[in-house]
């Protein structure tokens, strides 16, 4: 039987807007074994990005428990929830968030400054990320030297150097054209069968989802396995 790395019991989210109470999720139950890559797909305003960011422990839930690698996240405070975070997961976002004035290795290096890694062992594991994603020959090109894919195999290397257990993507290839959405998808799909990365990712695109082993679809705060 598979490792489940992520596991949502009864989970609701709502967010309160002047006196007004917003449900976004409610009631949603949920697991991920382990070494899966799921696509989480299905109209704006559906729940998608709440849902993913609290899996990657940027938000609690309202009620329910979450249970990802082995830990409640709907228990820990602030403080241990940024630890965790920065110990278990990889973020990857639509805009690529890099920092303009730093080069794509010291992007990648970022995660790292949490740890007590030595400024050699950084550069480093920065430049085996690089090299993992297929980019090594950018380490010293700013993000605006780069195109659109390169930025984003730079933002996956920053989301991969501190070897997350889970690899968090909001709309990776929403902001890419057609070829260099599906070299990004494919580095996905790679990291997931020769790494055993388990991959969570949020896309309107059909196309993308199909790089997944498995879609599920999310409508009015509800999810349904398609």
């Amino acid at each position: 039987m598979s490792e489940t790395i992520v596991s949502l019991r009864n989970v609701a989210k709502r967010y309160t807007r002047g006196k007004q109470s917003v449900h976004v999720l409610e009631g949603l139950s949920l697991d991920i074994p382990k070494g899966d890559f799921v696509a989480l797909m299905g109209p704006s305003g559906s729940g998608k990005t709440t849902l993913l960011n609290l899996i990657g422990g940027l938000d609690k839930p309202t009620s329910g428990e979450i249970t990802v690698a082995g830990e409640r996240l709907d228990r820990l405070g602030g403080g241990a929830l940024s630890h965790w975070r920065a110990n278990h997961v990889g973020f990857v976002f639509q805009f690529y968030n890099l920092m303009p004035m730093l080069s794509a290795q010291r992007n990648v290096e970022l995660p790292l400054l949490l740890t007590k890694l030595p400024a050699a062992k950084r550069r480093a594991n920065a430049l085996a990320a690089l090299s993992l994603v297929g980019i090594a020959d950018r380490a010293k090109h700013k993000p605006n030297e780069l195109s659109g894919g390169q930025a984003q195999r730079v933002a996956i290397a920053r989301a991969l150097v501190a070897d997350p257990t889970l690899l968090v993507c909001d709309e990776p290839t929403g902001d890419l054209d057609r070829k260099s959405a599906d070299e990004v998808l494919h580095l996905l799909q790679m990291l997931n069968r020769d790494y055993g990365k388990s991959i969570v990712m949020v896309t309107h695109d059909p196309k993308a989802a199909e790089f997944a082993s498995r879609q599920l679809h999310m409508d009015k705060g509800a999810l349904a396995e398609a």
